[in-house]
């Protein structure tokens, strides 16, 4: 087999894991996206290549920093402070370990809801705001996973290309 094939499966292989990575905390989906599209390219070496790494990664960071944005802005507008997001985490963490598959997202929002009740003492608002925190949260997570997908996408058209003109 080629190895210019064999990268390109992995390449594929890697992205697939980038996409998932913005959704499961432990892996940075977009940095792991931005790496294996350039890598991909510098191993390719061809024009199509390098425009769809290039463009792969200006929309893989775009995602990335609008999910910052997004999501930081609405923490602030909440006044969630970083403690409540820590101990949310680091539940995310172990609900990953005590519930397969959505023990990520169960554990971030009771530890979130948990944090907040203990520091606001009222359950209706902290359920309140930690709904708030979700969704922004959850739009944020969106967002990062699309923008992957679309860059993947773009690399998709670059191989192809690479590969009818090669």
């Amino acid at each position: 087999m080629d190895a210019e094939i064999v990268v390109t499966i992995v390449a594929g292989l890697l992205l697939a894991v980038a996409a998932i990575g913005t959704v499961y905390p432990g892996v940075r989906g977009s940095v792991l996206a931005i790496i294996t599209l350039m890598a991909w390219a510098w191993i390719m070496g061809s024009s199509a290549a390098w425009i769809a790494a290039v463009i792969g990664s200006f929309m893989v960071a775009a995602g990335w920093a609008a999910s910052a944005v997004l999501t930081s802005r609405k923490l602030r507008q909440q006044q969630i402070p970083k403690r409540s997001i820590a101990v949310a985490m680091v539940s995310a963490v172990v609900g990953m370990f005590l519930i397969p598959v959505v023990g990520v997202f169960v554990g971030f929002g009771a530890g979130l809801f948990v944090s907040e009740y203990a520091r606001r003492r009222d359950f209706s608002s902290s359920l309140k705001f930690s709904a708030e925190t979700l969704k922004a949260t959850g739009i944020g997570v969106v967002l990062e996973f699309g923008m992957v997908c679309l860059a993947g996408s773009v690399w998709m058209i670059g191989a192809i290309t690479h590969f009818m003109t090669r």
